[in-house]
């Protein structure tokens, strides 16, 4: 969904601030360019930002994030956006939003990593963090629970049209697939995950990942998807240093890269221009092409 068919714009958000928190306005407001499908996000001056979901999936985002990243940030390894107010509907906006202390840097799809062995062990190191949160109470993740939750049958049709369109061997991938699917389930008590570990929402500064950002995928369950920046972001030299970082046993990486090769297939045929029945209503080139490092990088390590 564009941010303008809802009409989420810098005057929409300037009404909400000076309704709602005058201190703030005579702040500057000025959109942040983003790829990310659920909130729209606008600079407030220098050190804050504003977040609103911009999709109806991402409703209850933003209460959410405001409930619990008070209770997990001081636990983690890497700053995490803090949230220093919390909007409610009004002025023609109907979903709570949030605003927050801006993070510096650049997302590290814009500005990958250069040190990514640093990378590697830092990840690791914030999902055993994470994971070690108590989880009581904690609301389930829309990754938490087995990938075919999420998949929900798209999985065929995706490898389908990427096989046409001369992208992939359709029986290696769903060869791959069925692999995935005779894995172990978690069955261990629910942990914390953050959800959606792509580089979109991880933040770099001078090549070294410095942040961790976008909780709108916070929840319980099985951690496995957040090993997902194993295939989107790191290297075959460094994905064993994440591994060893974060502390998984085997069934769990293999579910991860079961996420990394599902999640990419479907995600590529979604958000690609690939074109025809079911794909996006507007290609997203980055997602598109996160999603095909994904597959590409965890289907010749599915054998």
């Amino acid at each position: 969904m564009a941010d303008a068919s809802h009409g989420i714009d810098e005057a929409l958000v300037r009404r909400l601030i000076g309704a709602q928190f005058p201190h703030w306005a005579g702040l500057d407001v000025r959109q942040v360019a983003s790829a990310g499908t659920d909130n729209a996000m606008f600079r407030l001056g220098d050190e804050l930002v504003v977040r609103l979901p911009k999709a109806e999936w991402a409703a209850g985002q933003i209460e959410k994030e405001q409930r619990w990243l008070p209770r997990l940030a001081p636990g983690l390894p890497l700053p995490v956006p803090v949230p220093v107010g919390a909007g409610a509907p009004g002025e023609g906006f109907g979903e709570p939003w949030g605003v927050y202390a801006w993070l510096d840097g650049a997302d590290a799809w814009a500005e990958p990593v250069t040190d990514p062995a640093h990378a590697a062990e830092e990840l690791g190191r914030f999902g055993v963090a994470l994971r070690a949160a108590d989880a009581t109470g904690g609301p389930r993740s829309f990754r938490g629970g087995a990938v075919t939750e999420w998949e929900g049958g798209a999985l065929p049709s995706a490898v389908a049209g990427l096989a046409a369109a001369g992208l992939l061997d359709a029986r290696a991938a769903l060869d791959a697939w069925e692999r995935v699917l005779a894995l172990p389930a978690w069955d261990r008590a629910p942990v914390w995950l953050h959800g959606d570990l792509l580089p979109g929402n991880l933040l770099t500064r001078d090549g070294r990942l410095s942040a961790v950002i976008d909780f709108g995928g916070l929840g319980t369950g099985d951690p496995a998807a957040d090993l997902l920046p194993a295939w989107t972001l790191l290297t075959a030299a460094t994905r064993p240093l994440f591994r060893a970082a974060s502390e998984v046993d085997d069934a769990t990486w293999a579910r991860g890269r079961g996420w990394a090769l599902c999640w990419g297939l479907v995600t590529d045929h979604y958000y690609g221009d690939l074109g025809g029945p079911g794909t996006a209503p507007a290609p997203n080139p980055v997602l598109a092409a996160v999603a095909r490092r994904a597959w590409t990088e965890a289907l010749p390590e599915s054998g």
